[in-house]
């Protein structure tokens, strides 16, 4: 009797937790490729897709030894699975942005036009081993050529301009 009232509990909390999902079209934007995902999940401002749209968007997949790209993987913690994953009769459901918060990975959402945009991840970014500028060297605007490194001690203002 225990054990059903257990079962019927869980039941009903799942219900109302896919109840309060709001089903969604979503465009992904992930390694700068975008995705259109037909049936995707929002709930309280996390993206749950199907893990087939996960490997069609990300080329990530969830395997027995985490989320997986070729060699690259990402465990999952055992103790937070229902976090990342949810398993339905039809579908296997992904949460996509706990996944982003695991890999470290900026991520901005348009709610407006549904579009999820996934930064780089810690995996990608390259970090700056110090704080001193590169050397380069550019002509002044009449023609002489002036490196950075001339003027190493001194106090410089760089001004920059780019057309795009």
């Amino acid at each position: 009797m225990k054990t059903s009232l257990c079962s019927g509990l869980l039941l009903i909390c799942l219900a109302s937790l896919s109840a309060r999902a709001k089903e969604l079209h979503a465009t992904i934007v992930y390694d700068d490729r975008s995705t259109e995902i037909a049936a995707a999940r929002e709930e309280a401002g996390q993206l749950w897709i199907t893990t087939a749209d996960l490997k069609r968007a990300t080329r990530f997949e969830v395997k027995p030894q985490g989320v997986c790209r070729d060699e690259l993987c990402f465990p999952l913690p055992r103790a937070k699975q229902q976090e990342f994953l949810r398993k339905e009769p039809q579908a296997t459901w992904f949460n996509l942005t706990a996944f982003a918060a695991l890999a470290r990975q900026p991520v901005a959402h348009d709610e407006a036009i549904s579009v999820w945009y996934f930064g780089l991840r810690s995996d990608q970014r390259q970090e700056l081993s110090s704080l001193q500028a590169p050397d380069f060297t550019l002509p002044d605007i009449n023609g002489k050529p002036h490196s950075l490194s001339d003027f190493r001690g001194k106090k410089v203002l760089l001004v920059t301009w780019a057309s795009w």
